[in-house]
């Protein structure tokens, strides 16, 4: 019988985060004030985040140590599972090995409550009884929610307004764990009112979403603010992913010569890519590790490095990433955990040095590979998880026309079950092969007046 299912014992979970800034060549550039354009420290996050996870935030170490109380969240779904895709395999007639590391398994079905849970937990800490935060398609927002409940704090969530449509099980999961959630943009917030008074029927975005979750936490001392992706102590978090399936390559006698993970901010894939980066950097190894985004939002593929807002009204600090401008609106696609204009900081200067790999696939590409998928593995993925398995299904295609026998890692970070109003688009048709234009992403570029990083 063929061995599919790669397992961990509890005692395996992994103990520490890891941190690929303490490997990485170039270190990557300072934030900057908006005012003065100059180089901010750490105390500028106080307002927004517990000063534990500034710290992380900053950190130059290589491992942090996971605390108890959060490993012990972690036990109701981790170690998650890996799993051999023979039928996969065999469908596209490929000598290429699959694997996919599935964090489905999770309480609300993402990879999302790794960093959920910890950022509860450090906010607990601190005395904190309310955390707002923005989420795309929900997955973040459902996390949070969910982690928030552990810990005891109340949560506000800023839904982008097509996702809240879109998606409202989402909503009622939210709501379930204890959650108020709002579609964003909203008229609780300054930044919200300004959108709708040019856009009533404004689709919105994450950097909508974040202006007014950061608005809100900003305005009252007793909220503080919370991120699902770009920062690093976020991707930090998701580390235990990759950590994980470090040891069930091994376990399966076998190394991944590539690894794939969506993106959207990053946290995705900085989860399962940034352990097997520590390989290549400090052991010589050649994996190369591919974000896979879609070509409606194509920040690493098309947009330019440049220094930008994190958000759309400007209230964050300008960070060094890929962007295609922070007043870019993406086009309603289904993977709204995709729809971000920016790319994390991290994630943006490995890029710069050609250590990770970008590309692009439009939604209806990412939903054949996506049925293709549940049908051969049984598994219905969600639509942002579906651009890592056309990636995949790409890879394994050349190997297929090359005659090579490699092994490919795709990180399955979450089931479809609660996005089936896109599947059902996709079934009647609704769905298009959008890509954002050249001249779409130059005119929202010309709009930046910030530093180019030199």
């Amino acid at each position: 019988m063929r061995n599919k299912k790669i397992l961990l014992t509890e005692k395996e979970i992994p103990s520490h985060y890891y941190n690929i800034v303490a490997d990485m060549p170039n270190k990557p550039l300072p934030p900057l004030d908006p005012q003065t354009r100059q180089p901010i420290g750490p105390e500028k996050l106080a307002p927004l985040f517990p000063q534990e996870l500034i710290k992380q935030e900053v950190t130059q170490e290589r491992f942090v140590e996971i605390p108890d109380e959060v490993k012990d969240v972690y036990l109701k779904w981790r170690p998650t599972p890996m799993y051999r895709a023979y039928d996969l395999e065999k469908k596209l007639d490929t000598p290429a090995k699959i694997y996919y590391k599935y964090e489905g398994v999770s309480p609300t079905g993402s990879h999302k409550p790794n960093t959920a849970v910890a950022q509860a937990y450090y906010n607990k800490q601190e005395g904190v009884k309310r955390i707002s935060t923005e989420t795309g398609a929900g997955q973040w927002g459902s996390a949070l929610a969910f982690a928030a409940k552990q810990f005891g704090i109340d949560l506000d969530v800023y839904m982008v307004n097509i996702s809240y449509h879109h998606k409202p099980y989402r909503k009622v999961m939210m709501n379930s764990f204890g959650a108020n959630v709002y579609p964003s943009p909203s008229n609780r917030t300054e930044s919200g009112r300004n959108i709708l008074a040019e856009n009533p029927d404004a689709a919105g975005s994450l950097g909508i979403a974040i202006s007014e979750a950061v608005e809100m936490a900003a305005k009252d001392e007793k909220t503080n603010y919370a991120l699902g992706s770009v920062l690093n102590h976020v991707l930090m978090h998701q580390t235990v992913i990759g950590e994980e399936a470090i040891k069930q390559m091994e376990k399966a006698g076998d190394l991944p010569d590539i690894v794939v993970g969506p993106f959207g901010g990053g946290s995705n894939f900085s989860g399962i890519s940034f352990p097997f980066l520590r390989k290549n950097i400090t052991e010589g190894t050649n994996i190369r590790c591919i974000a896979s985004e879609p070509t409606s939002c194509p920040k690493l593929t098309k947009g330019e490095f440049r220094y930008d807002f994190g958000d759309t009204a400007g209230y964050t600090p300008l960070l060094p990433m890929y962007t295609l401008g922070h007043n870019f609106i993406p086009a309603p696609l289904h993977a709204g955990g995709l729809r971000y204009h920016g790319a994390g900081v991290v994630v943006s200067q490995l890029l710069k040095d050609r250590l990770i790999e970008a590309t692009a696939h439009d939604q209806i590409e990412a939903f054949e590979a996506g049925l293709l998928f549940a049908q051969t593995e049984g598994i219905i993925p969600a639509p942002e998880t579906n651009h890592a398995i056309a990636t995949a299904i790409r890879e394994a295609e050349r190997c297929k026309r090359e005659g090579k026998s490699e092994t490919i890692l795709i990180h399955l970070c979450g089931h479809g079950y609660f996005d089936l109003k896109s599947y059902e688009d996709y079934h009647a048709g609704k769905l298009i092969r959008h890509e954002v234009t050249d001249e779409e992403i130059k005119a929202s570029l010309s709009q930046l007046d910030v530093p180019v990083p030199g």
